[in-house]
């Protein structure tokens, strides 16, 4: 006999305390429009919320749309949950496994913009609306030049966004205190000032009042923020355990890790206004964003971008597997301490705060993190990445980072490459096979120059040295750099 079907998650499922949040939340007044129903927002921004509403810190509520025509379905089962839904949060923090669920309810409504164009707009019209938060990836953010006639919706985010604020504008008569804070959570730099610019665009291209366009400037703050934490979504192989063992389904379950980042360009005023260092997230209210963000393009990403060619070569396939091996871990420990870490400006023992939870991270056994998939665009991950470090170390010692280094010569012998029927692949060490993304020239031209080299038309040295003269894949000749080529050719020699 078949099984009973458990119920989607609902209110019922609740105990007395959730259920108060619940009630709560669907009757505090909207403060919070959100740009984005995705994993993201609801393991990262939602969650904040919630927090701090448990901590009966908030008092606001949020209505949430999506970003694109096609997440409808999406809106519509999310209020078939009464817009409730459970995250789960798990791995390591300070070296002690972490793993907890709870059931967040910050959400009052949720609107299509796309069905119900008239509605959305109407919200502009709430005097409670503090804040607009949003996640549309980094494309959402673009210009694109759109027609307004005022009756039909707009799928650009910038675009939509300037409507909403005109109809704001408008409804309240440009008065100063209805301006709203802009929080982009895209990863992008600059984002606020990215939002802002098409903001203006639009203005300008639908010929709106210049007073309009004042109070955008002046009563709006579009803030730049970067946001840091592994959301890893709805856990496919385990849901059917977790529900069995829950009494419900949750076709919105989320799972992440523990760690949490956010750092906010704007006055820490604003802290009154979203209480999180008050509830105890990790939240930063900064002057200046651009320490942060090296912070975490150096360390974080350009550990992922250091150690992913020197695994893959190996035949490791995630990230965990680097951690769990001696050698590779001290490797990439010895080149984020002793050649990244000391050629930035910031405070030592900060940076190596924020290291030791980036090795932890990396250890978390819920996350399997794909190498292939941060091989994605390597060689432009490298310039951005590790390229800096390479030759700040280099200006500032006089020596070459020989860890970098190493991991430049394994990231070259990664592309060592030919083109299929089925797209660019490379060979393990051991011979396995793995596919390669990456612009279709950067693939050429390592095909074509390893070929060189299999024809012996070319030595092992001479595919370093074009490699380091490519100003395309670099923007700067890399063999002006003092001793790069002869350490880059011996490393190759490594890897033969």
């Amino acid at each position: 006999m078949p099984s009973k079907p458990r119920p989607l998650l609902n209110h019922t499922q609740l105990d007395a305390n959730q259920r108060a949040l619940f009630e709560s939340a669907r009757t505090s007044p909207v403060k919070i429009l959100q740009i984005g129903e995705g994993n993201f927002l609801r393991g990262f921004f939602d969650w904040m919320v919630h927090t701090c509403r448990k901590q009966g810190l908030y008092d606001g509520s949020i209505v949430v749309t999506q970003p694109r025509p096609a997440g409808a379905q999406k809106l519509a089962d999310l209020r078939r949950q009464e817009g409730l839904y459970t995250l789960l949060t798990r791995g390591l923090e300070q070296g002690k496994l972490v793993e907890q669920s709870e059931v967040i309810s910050v959400f009052s409504d949720a609107v299509d913009p796309y069905a119900t164009w008239s509605e959305f707009l109407s919200l502009a019209e709430n005097p409670h609306l503090e804040v607009v938060v949003s996640n549309t990836t980094e494309a959402g953010l673009a210009y694109v030049p759109t027609p307004f006639t005022g009756d039909q919706p707009l799928v650009s985010f910038p675009a939509r966004l300037t409507a909403f604020l005109f109809r704001r504008f408008s409804h309240f008569e440009g008065a100063a205190d209805k301006g709203l804070v802009l929080l982009p959570c895209e990863l992008l730099e600059h984002n606020g000032d990215l939002l802002r610019t098409g903001v203006l665009r639009h203005s300008a291209d639908w010929g709106l009042p210049d007073e309009f366009v004042a109070w955008v400037k002046h009563h709006n703050r579009f803030l730049n923020s970067l946001v840091d934490r592994i959301v890893t979504g709805y856990p496919t192989d385990e849901a059917a355990q977790l529900f069995a063992d829950w009494g419900y389904e949750d076709a919105f379950l989320n799972t992440a890790e523990p760690y949490h980042f956010w750092a906010i360009e704007g006055d820490e005023r604003l802290a009154k206004l979203l209480p999180f260092q008050q509830a105890g997230l990790n939240v930063h209210w900064v002057e200046d964003l651009e320490p942060y963000h090296v912070r975490k393009v150096r360390i974080l990403n350009g550990a992922h971008t250091l150690m992913t060619p020197l695994g893959l070569l190996r035949g490791f396939h995630h990230v965990r597997e680097i951690m769990e091996d001696t050698r590779l871990r001290r490797f990439v420990q010895t080149a984020i301490e002793g050649e990244i870490m000391p050629v930035l400006a910031l405070d030592a023992e900060e940076l190596q705060a924020y290291a030791d939870t980036v090795f932890e991270r990396f250890c978390n056994p819920f996350i399997q993190h794909r190498l292939l998939d941060i091989a994605m665009n390597s060689i432009s991950k490298f310039r951005v990445r590790l390229l800096p470090s390479l030759l700040d170390f280099q200006t500032k010692t006089g020596a070459l980072p020989t860890h970098i280094v190493e991991a430049l010569a394994a990231l070259v012998r990664l592309y060592k490459c030919r083109q299929t029927e089925a797209g660019y692949v490379g060979a393990r060490l051991n011979g396995e096979i793995y596919p390669l993304r990456d612009e279709p020239a950067v693939l050429q031209f390592f095909a074509t120059l390893w070929s060189r080299h299999d024809t012996k038309e070319i030595s092992l040295d001479e595919v370093g040295v074009h490699t380091l003269a490519n100003v395309e894949l670099w923007g700067t000749d890399l063999t002006q750099v003092d001793g790069l080529a002869d350490l880059l050719g011996k490393h190759l020699a490594e890897y033969q």
